[in-house]
C-alpha cells in the first residue's frame, strides 16, 4: 500500500456531476440503476450484471467495492447528477498494476442522461485523479467492437486504438466476441 493515498479525493466535481466513492447502503441505488439499464448492459457488463441480482447483493457489490478502494485494488465511482442527486451511472479504475503503473477504465451511464455529455465531464475528471492523484502512467479501456459510442467517447478522451483483441470476451449469451483496445498515456492527458 502507498501512504501517499490515503487522503485522496473521494469525490470529483464535474459541471453537472458529482463522480463520488460509493458509501455504504448505495447497493439498492446501484441496483436500480443497472436494472433499469439492464438490456443496454447485459452484453458489455456480465460479471455487473451477474453481481448484481439483487439489492443485497448489490450492496455487497458496493461494499467490495469500498474495500478495494481502502486496499488501492480499484477505484469505483458512483455517477450523481447535481440536479436530481440521483444516481445516473458508474466509473471504475481496476486491474491496477501498481509496477507500471496502470489501470483499466469501464463506465457506463443511465439510457436516460446519455447523449448529453454527461460522462464525458464525469470522465475527465475521473481521469484527472487518476494521472494526477494516482499517478498513473496509463489507463486503457476494452470495447465491444461494435460499441461505437463507447469507443467514441474513448476518442473525444483522447484514447488512441492500439489494437484488436481477438475472441477476448464472451457476452451472457455465450458468443465470444473480438474487443478493441484503447489507451491513453499520462503524458498524452497532461499535454507534455
Amino acid at each position: 500500500m502507498q501512504a501517499r493515498l490515503f487522503h485522496i479525493d473521494t469525490a470529483l466535481v464535474a459541471p453537472r456531476t458529482v463522480a463520488r466513492r460509493f458509501r455504504e447502503n448505495e447497493g439498492p441505488a446501484l441496483y436500480d440503476l443497472v436494472q433499469d439499464n439492464h438490456s443496454r448492459l447485459e452484453d458489455h457488463f456480465p460479471k455487473t450484471i451477474e453481481a448484481i441480482r439483487d439489492k443485497e447483493s448489490a450492496e455487497f457489490f458496493v461494499r467490495e467495492m469500498l474495500a478495494n478502494w481502502l486496499l488501492q485494488k480499484e477505484y469505483g465511482f458512483g455517477v450523481w447528477d447535481n440536479k436530481s442527486a440521483g444516481l445516473i451511472g458508474m466509473i471504475r479504475l481496476f486491474r491496477i498494476d501498481w509496477r507500471v503503473p496502470k489501470a483499466e477504465l469501464n463506465y457506463f451511464i443511465d439510457k436516460e442522461y446519455a447523449g448529453k455529455g454527461l460522462m464525458t465531464e464525469s470522465l475527465k475528471v475521473a481521469l484527472r485523479f487518476a494521472f494526477h492523484q494516482l499517478q498513473l502512467e496509463k489507463i486503457t479501456i476494452r470495447t465491444a467492437m461494435d460499441n461505437t459510442p463507447s469507443q467514441r467517447l474513448a476518442r473525444k478522451l483522447g484514447f488512441r486504438r492500439e489494437g484488436d483483441l481477438r475472441a477476448d470476451f464472451k457476452k451472457n449469451s455465450g458468443e465470444v466476441i473480438d474487443v478493441m483496445l484503447l489507451g491513453l498515456t499520462r503524458g498524452e492527458f497532461l499535454g507534455i
